[in-house]
């Protein structure tokens, strides 16, 4: 279990505790910014274990497979947490949510046929605008600029879940070839 490692699974460790302390009535009016700490350093380890593992040729198979697992499963736990407090439409979620079902799907037929996709540029673009969104609501500042600044960057990830969706069905359309 090397470094990049630890740090995924730490990722995955620190969900429950930002589901908690993001829906724990007891924390009311501070277990938001508890919440949010928690998934800021939880996404930190999503931009450090990929680098670090890159630098010092630690890539694994079980990295590839967790990584991002992980990062579905924290911008999902916090988008759901979202739809609960009335901050994010339940629409928006299940297409972002529907798209991750279908890209993981899609890996598992690749992978079947020896095929490993990579993560695009546009799967990292719509990972760090969710995560972007999912800080700034959570947050929930009530003035105008961060309540525009919320619903521009929910439409922002949502369209990069589109686009991303589109473009990896495009690069790697001849994995669905190959199962006829």
């Amino acid at each position: 279990m090397n470094l990049p490692n630890k740090l995924t699974v730490m990722r995955v460790i620190l969900i429950p505790f930002f589901v908690f302390f993001m829906m724990a009535p007891c924390f009311e009016g501070y277990g938001n910014y508890i919440a949010v700490a928690i998934f800021i350093v939880a996404s930190l380890t999503d931009l450090l274990d990929g680098k670090i593992a890159r630098k010092y040729n630690l890539v694994t198979n079980f990295g590839k497979f967790m990584d991002p697992l992980a990062d579905k499963l924290l911008v999902c736990s916090a988008m759901i947490c979202l739809i609960e407090t009335g901050q994010l439409a339940a629409w928006i979620v299940i297409i972002i949510i529907a798209r991750e079902f279908i890209i993981s799907g899609f890996r598992l037929v690749a992978s079947d046929n020896g095929v490993v996709i990579a993560a695009s540029y546009w799967g990292k673009f719509k990972t760090t605008f969710q995560m972007l969104m999912v800080i700034v609501l959570i947050l929930n500042i009530q003035n105008t600029f961060f309540q525009i600044l919320g619903v521009v960057l929910t439409y922002i990830a949502l369209i990069l879940t589109v686009v991303s969706l589109i473009d990896y069905i495009v690069k790697n359309k001849d994995v669905l070839k190959e199962q006829k």
